[in-house]
């Protein structure tokens, strides 16, 4: 390896390993490994780990990490598999007895499993094992000893290979690999308890969704068994995946769903004020090992009953579901499983108050069943389920004792069946019911406003936001609102000492404006006094707040007011655009000026025609604006100084920015292409200065404005910038420069600051 590349290895792989260190791109980490593939083909691996044992120690540490992104750890799994390739680099790996390092190498067995097999398998139905090579003779002879192992590792690691190999490996041999290795996986199935059972889901899933199960029905078998086998808890998983298949039969989806109904008719039985009918969840009666798991303890309790609603929650939207769909009965479930979480559920069975006093106030049950009332809203129920369901919401809202977390989900919850309310016939208003629900909801809503805790506020203003913005033309939900104190409330908070708080504030000021639903009356103290302007106050947030988020809402804002037309816009869109790009060409954060090259494409649409389909990225030209209108357009754009910021940004150093600014002046030359000589579009200019300036910029100098500028020189100068070749060079990766590994350590090290900006060779 270069020396110099070894001496900046170390501190890529801290980086790597660092949770909070933004994750690299998936292209420089694929360019990564193949550099690592390169240099252990060119030399030893261990000679490599050896000297560098940074590399070891980063694969460590991934391991030990709880919050890397899947990015990284996909990265560090396919590092370890290039080492273990070699057989002396392996064994030096086995320092580390982890499944890291065995997945590695199952990985790799099922790649050589799949090449040797490719060869006898090609044009016959499935070859006999007698036909197989010896290397794959060899690996299925140690997969068959290790499903015969009394240690469960070791079965685990077995089912783990064949489950990636029925998944990446799609030859007719596989047939014939199940039909060898599935009587020791039922044999599996004997054993009391079943090992390695999660590994043993997957694999039955991996071949059910494979070739195998259209010539061998007997899988059908093992699965409806491992269902009857494994504990409530471990059959979930199994339960959902038989119910996604397409083709599975018809006994086998009815066992399946039965087990994901049970928590839940154990729950309704349970709960009863009265004995119920049998089977209250279509069939599915509560089971004795069901009822044990929830009363054995409350990890198991919680664990089984969050499982069931999460999976339930996925079946629900799929066209594939059970049919009948017992709606009625899992929202009465929903509910009861809320009350006994809030102590408000009065059950009169010895199971019910052993079930309400392990719930009572478990946020995570609370959480998944909020999250499973929600994704019912989608489906019709009877009058009565859905006032429990708006009475229970309006409980977990109103309660002192929901979490913040908690609350959140209510809100989602409340939005989602709100906007599922079924429309009165003949009336384009709220149903009564709704409008009697937001009467009461209102209130509860003024008062999370006024949380002291600032996720509560912002969880608060989230759904204020989505409700005006489907809601803000109905007349009922007008009168509501503007009864309440609820506006003048999210005005108060655009000053929250919280950021996310006030970015959420700007959101929803900016949504209730729009429906022109912040015009308040005068209030008695100070009769005909006029309200703060919204506008004045979000440019101050924009030119002032210390924090980036508040500053992007407000240029999402004002980038949808000039698009819709809002009125405080309308009145003088020039000078709104002049002052929104003064305050955006300087913001420090990347993601704001980008926005605010959007509103200057939204500007210049309005001037000069919709972008519409015809990005500068597209096949076809935008069609040419009319030289008289072209030539009043350019004198707009000059006098709100867009070509300053577009220009400035066309060299910015973040990319994002830089391409947008691209596509943008692209976008006014396609338009002005037709129009001939730059004279058309004004005076005859000298741009020589201006490109010196441009040229200065590029460089880095970024110290010297380019002042006002006359449609002609703007015209001569986008003429003379190849706008497509930056854009070519801007799609590019950031080592398009030097095509070196060294270049690409430098790059990766420069986007997280490690390095200064001399080092690194990105645009």
């Amino acid at each position: 390896m270069d020396p110099e590349c070894s001496r900046l290895l170390p501190a890529l792989c801290a980086v790597l390993a660092d949770p909070r260190q933004p994750v690299a791109d998936d292209t420089c980490l694929e360019k990564l490994l193949d550099w690592f593939t390169t240099v252990t083909e060119a030399g030893s691996s261990l000679l490599l780990l050896q000297e560098n044992p940074c590399l070891v120690e980063l694969l460590f540490r991934v391991l030990k990490s709880q919050d890397l992104s899947s990015r990284i750890l996909s990265f560090s799994l396919r590092l370890a598999g290039i080492f273990a390739a070699q057989e002396n680099c392996f064994q030096y790996l086995q320092g580390d007895s982890s499944l890291f390092v065995a997945s590695a190498a199952g990985q790799l067995l099922v790649h050589i499993l799949d090449l040797a097999m490719r060869g006898p398998a090609e044009g016959r139905c499935s070859p006999q094992a007698c036909d197989w090579p010896a290397c794959a003779q060899k690996i299925v002879c140690h997969i068959e000893d290790s499903l015969c192992s009394i240690a469960t590792p070791q079965v685990t690691q077995a089912l783990n290979v064949l489950t990636t190999t029925f998944g990446h490996c799609h030859g007719l041999w596989t047939q014939g690999l199940w039909v060898r290795l599935s009587p020791l996986v039922a044999r599996l199935l004997e054993k009391d308890p079943v090992p390695a059972s999660h590994s043993l889901v997957d694999l039955l899933l991996s071949v059910a969704r494979s070739s195998v199960p259209s010539s061998d029905c007997g899988l059908w078998e093992t699965l409806a068994r491992t269902l009857s086998r494994l504990s409530p808890t471990q059959a979930g998983p199994l339960a959902l995946g038989i119910l996604k298949l397409q083709d599975c039969p018809q006994a086998l989806r009815t066992q399946a769903f039965g087990i994901l109904l049970q928590p839940l008719a154990c729950v309704l039985e349970a709960a009863a004020q009265a004995p119920g009918p049998p089977g209250l969840l279509g069939g599915a009666a509560g089971d004795p090992m069901t009822v044990d798991t929830l009363l054995c303890s409350k990890s198991a309790c919680v664990g089984l009953l969050c499982c069931a609603l999460a999976h339930l929650g996925l079946l629900h939207p799929l066209p594939q579901r059970p049919s009948p769909w017992p709606q009625a009965h899992l929202l009465g479930a929903a509910v009861t499983i809320l009350r006994l979480c809030s102590g408000s559920a009065a059950p009169t069975s010895d199971v019910g108050g052993r079930l309400c006093a392990i719930l009572v106030g478990c946020g995570r049950v609370q959480r998944a069943a909020l999250d499973f009332l929600g994704a019912l809203s989608q489906g019709t129920g009877p009058q009565e389920s859905v006032t429990q369901v708006f009475s229970v919401l309006l409980e977990y809202l109103t309660s002192p004792e929901s979490s913040s977390m908690v609350l959140k989900k209510a809100f989602q919850a409340t939005l989602r069946w709100l906007l599922s309310s079924p429309k009165t016939p003949g009336c384009c208003d709220l149903d009564p019911r709704t409008q009697l629900f937001l009467r009461e909801l209102l209130p509860v809503l003024q008062k999370r406003l006024c949380s002291p805790c600032w996720e509560v506020r912002d969880s608060g203003l989230e759904f204020l936001t989505q409700m005006t913005r489907h809601w803000g033309g109905q007349a009922g939900f007008r009168q509501a609102l503007l009864a309440s104190e609820v506006p003048e409330l999210t005005k108060q908070l655009l000053r929250d000492p919280e950021s996310y708080v006030r970015a959420s504030a700007v959101t929803a000021t900016g949504q209730l404006s729009s429906w022109g639903l912040l015009a308040a009356p005068a209030s008695p103290e100070r009769p005909g006094a006029q309200q703060e302007s919204l506008l004045l106050a979000l440019l101050h947030i924009l030119s002032a707040d210390s924090e980036g988020f508040p500053r992007r809402a407000v240029m999402q804002v004002f980038t949808e007011w000039l698009r819709d037309g809002h009125a405080d816009v309308a009145e003088d869109p020039e000078r709104f655009v002049a002052r929104v790009l003064q305050a955006a060409s300087r913001d420090p954060d990347w993601e704001v000026r980008a926005q605010g090259l959007e509103l200057a494409l939204v500007f210049l649409g309005r001037l000069l025609g919709p972008r519409g389909s015809h990005c500068p990225c597209a096949v076809a030209l935008p069609e040419a604006a009319p030289p008289g209108a072209l030539a009043q357009a350019l004198q707009v754009l000059c006098r709100v100084q867009l070509f300053e910021f577009a220009f400035r940004a066309l060299f910015d150093c973040d990319r994002p920015v830089a391409q947008k600014s691209c596509d943008l002046l692209l976008f006014l030359r396609a338009k002005a292409a037709p129009c001939g000589s730059p004279q058309e579009a004004g005076d005859s200019p000298n741009v020589a200065s201006v490109e010196a300036t441009l040229q200065r910029w590029q460089a880095g100098e970024q110290g010297q404005p380019l002042g006002y500028l006359e449609p002609g020189a703007v015209m001569a100068v986008l003429r003379s910038i190849d706008l497509e070749g930056l854009r070519d060079t801007l799609a590019e990766s950031s080592d398009h420069v030097e095509k070196s590994p060294q270049s690409l350590l430098q790059d990766m090290l420069a986007a997280v600051g490690v390095l200064g900006e001399n080092e690194a060779d990105c645009y």
